[in-house]
């Protein structure tokens, strides 16, 4: 019979970590939380000073009936939950839950699901973190609050089904304002200029730039260019030759590998982390069983556990040759809303190659894990070596330069390549001399106009959220999940933008919530938070002083604010079915036509965003369309057979007229 019993939450957990013990050990799943506030009340009492009331969850009293039974049979429970905050208020409840005295409770944390960690942990038991405890306690009631009381104002004024969120509301005011910010933008002229010139004995022409200064100029100022060069030599003024170091990324955080897993693998932050959910709990491999692959998933530390840097040490010595091997002391920079309590996102085991494993993966876990484990071992190397050299020509009074940039050493680039980061080959430059005379092939300015900010991602946004300090890396994939789900947003080709419902939500919490989406308040409210959990702050004397105004503020709302009625939006389209006026909806890929005789009439059609303008190559209609990297274009209705396009929007005919005349 097992003398001991260890508690986790995931069942698939279980099998991993149950292989790592012998028979004196049970391990039995929680399945996440076992208490929470109840749904059908707030959960606390503001004249009991705001003590909360937990129970049971529904469907859990049969988990909890088990690890009961289990408990009685066993000398010693481990409660080994997630190494978090919210990992720590689980164990805390299963205490409670199994009503266990403070000198049963054998806390135990491992940030890596691997024989040599759960052992380690076994070790060496602790108590439950009552500070980490008393921060998610009071991160769950601020958002019951926010929650519980603007959601049924919403369903009141707006429509039912509406939610409000501490952080939900605040980043969908940060995708408003960014929405409103480029709906304002109006694009400003500038102009570059070009001198194509031919280095000897080549026929391809190096683009140089006049030196000095940015290249944008108004269009006076570039035809003075063009003329102070006028017609006469390009003489090769200068040649600096220099190097320069890029050096290795550091290992993933949960905010860096949603945003890198988004860029390169077209996952949502959603499936990034269940996914990695998945690596960190173990997969099967054949007769290993089994194994953990990944370290902790939520983090914002960059530090890594000196037993693993050493192995990456080892790891590029043999594969690469010592000098690979990073030589500067690549510690954890820490920023200011770190919390780092435990590493970054790494391989638990460096023999574990992604090509030796791909064979016990799916195809998106090969991808993820491969993503991870080339970013941690390109973070134990040597930084790339560039040679550059930059030229510089004398034309009448008129400078122009050109450079070339080339890798003479890889470094880490040899496992992990930067999207940004690319050579700028001009292999020509290198043959120039001072004094050189290189043959002019085109002078040219042209016209350019400034683009305004770009929509957010889901990479941008969590980018965002994390420099901003709005949430935590646990809550960047559900926030926007939610604002997905509740049709505050749509995703278009990727980029996030507002809906008609979402502009509405966020202009009543903008007018009567404003400090709920206020940026700086919401990141102020996560300090304050990390102070709870660092012991530096009553937990409660937070909710003392937010109920109370929050309070004031929904009912001054519920009293001042009007209903908002939002219909779908009603197009010129009509449906060659039943005759009606098509409408607008919304899918899981964004927007598309429909017939508002549903259910009786199921028609549906493509969405086209029509510009009011004609083309003028063919006389029909120019319409918004967006490109495969997701950048907003105009092209004409009858494309392929007419190829007219333009990236600012074309001015109606009578616009051009009026402009002329």
């Amino acid at each position: 019979m097992a003398k001991y019993l260890v508690i986790v939450e995931s069942p698939t957990k279980v099998k991993t970590i149950k292989k790592f013990l012998g028979s004196n050990y049970e391990v039995a799943a929680s399945g996440g939380h076992v208490r929470d506030l109840p749904k059908s009340s707030l959960g606390f009492d503001p004249s009991d000073d705001y003590e909360p009331h937990y129970i049971t969850i529904r469907g859990k009293g049969d988990v909890l009936a088990a690890l009961r039974k289990d408990a009685k049979k066993v000398d010693k429970i481990y409660l080994a939950t997630d190494p978090d905050r919210e990992g720590e208020a689980i164990a805390w409840h299963l205490a409670a839950a199994l009503k266990l005295s403070e000198k049963d409770i054998h806390r135990i944390q491992f940030n890596e699901i691997t024989k040599t960690a759960v052992k380690n942990a076994l070790a060496h038991p602790s108590g439950i973190d009552m500070d980490k405890v008393n921060a998610q306690q009071t991160r769950r009631m601020l958002d019951r609050m926010v929650g519980y009381g603007i959601s049924p104002l919403l369903w009141e004024k707006v429509k039912r089904g509406l939610s409000a969120g501490r952080v939900q509301s605040a980043v969908l005011r940060m995708i408003c304002d960014r929405e409103n910010e480029i709906a304002a933008f109006v694009p400003e002229e500038y102009w570059t200029v070009e001198a194509q010139l031919l280095c000897a004995g080549s026929t391809r022409p190096v683009a140089f730039a006049p030196s000095g200064r940015k290249n944008a100029f108004t269009p006076q100022e570039a035809e003075a260019i063009i003329n102070a060069a006028g017609s006469g030599s390009f003489v090769v003024e200068n040649i600096k030759n220099s190097f320069r170091e890029m050096k290795a990324p550091a290992p993933f955080t949960t905010s860096t590998m949603q945003q890198v897993a988004t860029q390169r693998l077209g996952f949502s932050t959603s499936k990034t982390m269940r996914i990695a959910q998945q690596l960190y709990e173990g997969i099967e491999l054949g007769n290993r069983g089994a194994t953990g692959m990944i370290t902790y998933l939520r983090t914002d530390s960059t530090r890594i556990a000196d037993e693993a840097a050493q192995a990456a040490s080892d790891y590029i010595k043999t594969n690469y040759g010592e000098n690979y091997l990073r030589t500067d002391v690549a510690g954890s920079e820490k920023k200011q809303a770190v919390q780092d309590a435990h590493e970054a996102i790494r391989p638990t085991d460096m023999t574990l190659e992604p090509v030796k494993v791909k064979e016990f993966m799916n195809r998106d876990q090969f991808r993820l894990y491969t993503l991870i484990w080339n970013r941690f071992l390109a973070s134990r190397m040597a930084p790339v070596k560039y040679a550059q050299t930059r030229v510089t020509v004398k034309c009448g009074e008129e400078s122009f330069e050109a450079s070339t940039s080339e890798a003479v050493f890889d470094g880490y680039r040899s496992v992990y390549a930067d999207d940004d980061e690319k050579e700028k080959k001009n292999s020509q430059l290198l043959k120039v001399k001072k004094g050189d005379e290189l043959a002019l092939s085109e002078i040219k300015k042209e016209q350019h106009f400034t683009q305004p900010a770009p929509h957010f991602n889901e990479a941008s946004l969590v980018k965002a959220m994390e420099e901003l300090g709005i949430g935590r890396p646990s809550t960047y994939a559900p926030t926007i999940s939610t604002l997905l789900a509740r049709r505050y947003v749509t995703k278009e080709q990727k980029n996030l933008y507002v809906t008609d419902l979402g502009e509405a939500v966020n202009s009543i919490m903008v007018h009567s919530f404003p400090s709920i989406v206020d940026v700086s308040f919401t990141a102020n409210l996560e300090t304050l938070l990390d102070a709870v959990g660092e012991g530096k702050m009553e937990w409660k004397d937070i909710i003392r002083n937010f109920y109370p105004d929050l309070e004031e503020s929904i009912k001054t709302a519920r009293e001042n604010l009007q209903k908002i009625t939002i219909g779908d939006e009603v197009t010129d389209t009509v449906c060659e079915k039943c005759g009606r006026n098509m409408v607008v909806k919304y899918g899981p890929h964004g927007k598309f036509l429909a017939c508002p005789g549903f259910p009786e009439c199921k028609n549906v059609q493509p969405y086209i965003e029509k510009t009011g303008v004609s083309c003028p190559k063919c006389g029909k209609d120019v319409v918004a369309k967006i490109t495969k990297r997701g950048r907003k274009y105009y092209g004409c209705i009858d494309n392929p057979k007419c190829d007219f396009m333009s990236w600012q929007i074309p001015k109606a005919e009578n616009e051009t007229k009026t402009e002329n005349s």
